[in-house]
């Protein structure tokens, strides 16, 4: 299916069915930005943000909560 196929298919849903789509979808999508993050975290493409972070607490540019 391509996505022109895929938005002709959601445009024509009915509300209640275009709802619980909607639900499924933020769902579906929460759930690959979870693995996402994960596998950044694992595979060090997050450690340089980390690091710059730090740096920039310890350099007393942040606030309290």
């Amino acid at each position: 299916m391509t996505l022109q196929e895929l938005e002709e298919s959601v445009s024509h849903l009915p509300p209640d069915e275009l709802a619980r789509f909607r639900e499924w979808f933020r769902e579906f999508d929460a759930a690959r930005f979870d693995d996402q993050i994960e596998a950044d975290a694992q595979n060090g493409s997050l450690d340089d943000l980390a690091d710059a972070a730090v740096a920039e607490h310890r350099a007393g540019h942040t606030k309290p909560l």
